[in-house]
């Protein structure tokens, strides 16, 4: 365990980019999908852009992602997770289990499908059978059935005390050629994302996003060129007795 160096640890681990004396506010488990495409001679990152009525991050741009839920770990994926990203995601937390840890990269693929239309996986193995009621009841209807032996874990961060939403958010990667099919007009002016943007990763640190995108824009950036190895260790971001640090998942 070390202390973060950088002096901004303190900011861009808040969610909202501003401190509230709120304690005692639950954690939620989150999952975010950091999709690159690498076709081009520069890797290019997938961001949607906020409608500027939400009361949460208007106007930002943002991965993918939300809470995870319950069913998540209950939808059917056609590949299992590699060893040692599931060996990853059961550390540093309660009741570690690999469902539970299967969990988090499916939420990570239902809120992309959720909220951009683009459904990952494959259509070699038909439609998935009994999925959970909602969104992944449409996911499947696309003919897609998720795998998670390409996605990758980048990051972890949890949201210091004191903010009025507070996640322990995992942020995955996936490249692009996952993309198996595509939902239109999911992205318009009335809905959660009202714009899709490819961004080299150097650009999309200038646009406007919060302080952790920033962060994990920065970590990408690092190794942009290439997957990153699974033998490498991740980034954990969090905030303990009131210091800020970075550990090694």
């Amino acid at each position: 365990m070390t202390a973060d160096p950088h002096e901004r640890l303190a900011e861009f681990l808040s969610v909202g980019d501003t401190r509230q004396n709120l304690p005692g506010v639950k954690i939620r488990d989150a999952a975010t999908m950091l999709v690159i495409d690498r076709t081009g001679s520069t890797p290019k990152v997938l961001l949607g852009r906020r409608h500027h009525g939400h009361k949460f991050m208007p106007g930002k741009y943002v991965f993918p992602g939300g809470r995870v839920e319950r069913q998540d770990r209950r939808m059917p994926a056609a590949t299992p997770l590699d060893p040692r990203v599931e060996a990853r995601l059961m550390r540093e937390i309660r009741y570690p289990s690999a469902a539970k840890s299967r969990g988090f990269p499916l939420a990570a693929i239902r809120e992309t499908f959720e909220e951009t239309g683009l459904a990952l996986g494959v259509k070699d193995f038909g439609a998935p059978e009994a999925p959970p009621a909602g969104v992944w009841t449409r996911f499947a209807e696309t003919g897609v059935f998720p795998t998670l032996d390409g996605i990758d874990l980048l990051a972890r961060a949890i949201t210091p005390p004191g903010r009025a939403r507070r996640f322990d958010a995992r942020f995955f990667i996936a490249d692009a050629d996952l993309i198996a099919h595509r939902v239109e007009d999911v992205v318009h002016d009335g809905a959660e994302l009202v714009e899709l943007t490819w961004t080299p990763i150097e650009k999309a640190l200038e646009l406007d996003i919060p302080n952790i995108t920033r962060q994990i824009l920065s970590d990408l950036a690092a190794i942009s060129a290439a997957p990153p190895s699974k033998f490498h260790p991740r980034k954990f971001y969090r905030e303990l007795r009131k210091v800020r640090i970075v550990e090694e998942l």
